[in-house]
């Protein structure tokens, strides 16, 4: 006696099992995700040391093999200068994007939350906006000087935008009713703001925290190529000029490193964000 096919009612089943199962085992395997996202990076060091150590596609000036940057580093390390450079960009960078991050946050709140503020200055920043970073350069070398203070501010500005567009866009799309809401319950001002406003905006806020995060990078590298006696931009610039290609590839490796850490910190902050206000 034959058994009887599953029925339709049956098959669903079976597959949100099967779909249960592959989940709960995926959540089984530690560290799965970061193994997974280490596939493409290895494979483009394999193939890096096919196209220069075995197939010699180019010569050690134009793409060192992997063994002769690593070794670079190793000096540099040993020497203290590797460190030195890592030290002081991270340092702009952080103060660079403390700045700017927390002025965007500032400003875009202002013109998110008030209508008065949003007709007087948000077709002024739009413009200012629209000006290209390295228009700036000269004015910060005129007024400050290029020293540490003119790095942080042009850092600064290239992390300010960002996230004062996510921070506005967001707050001025924000539910009425959950305003409304939070108004009956005696919520105004900051308190509105702190207690309904940016909770109902954390995902929209941290999107625009990552952008300006990266455009920090972005900005320390020109501010430290323009002028710098250390850090990792003064680093390309000056194996350019001597010609050192695996100190230069050196250096893009490590701020490359840095970046998706310091990414990855934020990420960590954003999911505890929204686990105790989104």
């Amino acid at each position: 006696m034959t058994s009887a096919p599953a029925t339709p009612v049956d098959q669903p089943a079976q597959n949100s099992s099967a779909s249960a199962g592959r989940t709960s085992a995926g959540r089984r395997l530690p560290g799965g995700k970061i193994l997974l996202g280490l596939i493409v990076p290895i494979v483009l060091l394999v193939l890096w040391w096919l196209a220069t150590d075995v197939l010699n596609i180019f010569t050690n000036v134009q793409l060192p093999p992997p063994q002769r940057v690593f070794n670079a580093g190793v000096g540099l390390f040993e020497s203290g200068a590797l460190t030195a450079h890592i030290g002081i960009s991270l340092q702009r960078v952080l103060l660079g994007f403390a700045v700017g991050a927390g002025a965007g946050l500032l400003l875009g709140s202002l013109l998110g939350l008030s209508r008065l503020a949003d007709a007087l200055l948000n077709p002024t920043v739009g413009a200012v906006r629209a000006v290209p970073s390295l228009a700036w350069v000269p004015l910060i070398l005129l007024w400050i000087g290029l020293g540490e203070e003119g790095k942080v501010l042009l850092i600064a500005i290239g992390a300010f935008f960002p996230v004062f567009t996510a921070v506005h866009t967001a707050l001025r799309h924000v539910d009425p009713q959950l305003v409304e809401a939070g108004r009956a319950f005696g919520f105004h001002g900051v308190r509105l703001l702190t207690t309904v406003q940016l909770p109902a905006v954390v995902p929209t806020v941290f999107a625009g925290l990552r952008i300006g995060l990266a455009q920090a990078w972005l900005f320390l590298v020109a501010s430290e190529l323009l002028g710098a006696a250390e850090g990792l931009g003064f680093l390309l610039t000056e194996s350019q000029n001597n010609g050192r290609t695996d100190r230069l590839l050196l250096a893009i490796v490590m701020l490359a490193v840095l970046g998706k850490f310091s990414d990855a910190l934020l990420g960590l902050i954003e999911r505890k964000a929204l686990k105790t206000w989104a």
